[in-house]
């Protein structure tokens, strides 16, 4: 396997970012939320940077891609929706749980085997009704549960140990590591553990953008194009229904992103034009417009875009603002500067 060459590791240090998003009351700047932003042209040059796009910090499940690319390259047989679901942060859903399940029966295991954490489903009303039937939290309802099925498949393949799958330095583990640095192109700064238990991997938010980039642009029949191909076929496996992700992919053809906990998304088109973006604070309600504005700049035509715009702010039951992108990522602005 022919891997890319790898930079130096990014540095770790307080990321210096800044205001990316504003939320509006009435014309009047109420609250801004900083983060990072950077996003890519087809040939894998910078088109647009914003904030620090070179310090390390945690993907979080917008890693999960990365993940895949690497247990399928180690002979991971599953496709389609199973493939999708494997890098999921699923809702819970019921197809989600019986996806999970047949991932598991494939390899003659059962949840009992998952070493992720319990969890209620991710989705507010399908952990509510959770509740409402008494039903406990369980390592299938987590919403990592698709991924760790996978680990342990991909494991009973290739007759690694089943009992410490998420150990950092267990094969299959390593062999994830290994192919995080050859997808970013540089050296892991740190490694850490996710909510769900595996090893995180700290990389730069341009390295980010450009394992979404080598993802997207796969080949027919590479690890890369297959994991492509089931998250833009099966977008709800990969979420759930009506997550702002998968409404995403569907508005923008042949998009595929993931995002990720602590206000993380990554997007990349079939030409390798790719976005990556960080949230300082977390906040979903302005990853998603800024995720929109910085298709915006990668070419995407802003009306496939206009749902994603930001929630607005009410006042007396009417909208009198609402969250909105910083001017410097308006496209406009872009194209002032070129």
């Amino acid at each position: 396997m022919l891997t890319s060459p790898r930079a130096d590791a990014p540095a770790i240090r307080e990321p210096r970012h800044v205001p990316v998003a504003h939320v509006t009351r009435g014309g009047v700047v109420e609250s801004t939320h900083y983060g990072s932003v950077v996003v890519l042209d087809a040939a894998g040059g910078v088109r647009f940077r914003l904030g620090d796009v070179e310090t390390a910090f945690f993907p979080r499940s917008a890693l999960k891609p990365l993940q895949a690319v690497a247990m399928v390259r180690a002979g991971l047989p599953l496709d389609g929706e199973l493939l999708a679901l494997a890098m999921g942060s699923h809702s819970g859903e019921e197809r989600h749980l019986a996806g999970t399940r047949r991932i598991l029966a494939l390899a003659g295991l059962t949840e009992d085997d998952l070493r992720n954490v319990p969890d209620l489903p991710y989705d507010p009303a399908v952990r509510d009704a959770w509740i409402r039937q008494d039903r406990l939290p369980s390592r299938i309802a987590q919403n990592c549960s698709g991924k760790h099925a996978a680990m342990l498949h991909l494991c009973k393949l290739n007759g690694w140990p089943l009992q410490d799958y998420d150990a950092p330095e267990h094969p299959l583990q390593r062999t994830i590591a290994e192919t995080v640095e050859d997808l970013t192109g540089q050296r892991i700064a740190h490694v850490t553990v996710d909510g769900c238990g595996t090893p995180l991997f700290a990389v730069s938010l341009h390295g980010l953008a450009r394992a979404a980039a080598r993802i997207a642009t796969g080949a027919p029949g590479t690890p890369e194009f297959r994991v492509a191909n089931a998250l833009r076929s099966h977008p709800e496996m990969a979420s759930g229904e009506g997550r702002d992700v998968a409404r995403l992919m569907h508005a923008v053809p042949g998009l595929l992103s993931k995002d990720g906990f602590e206000g993380v998304q990554i997007a990349a088109l079939a030409d390798g034009r790719a976005v990556a973006l960080k949230i300082a604070d977390g906040a979903n309600r302005a990853r998603v417009p800024v995720t929109a504005a910085a298709l915006a700049l990668a070419g995407v035509d802003p009306r496939l875009l206009t749902e994603f715009a930001g929630e607005p702010a009410a006042g007396g039951g009417r909208p009198v603002g609402g969250v909105r992108p910083v001017a410097a990522l308006d496209p406009s602005a872009l194209l002032a500067r070129a």
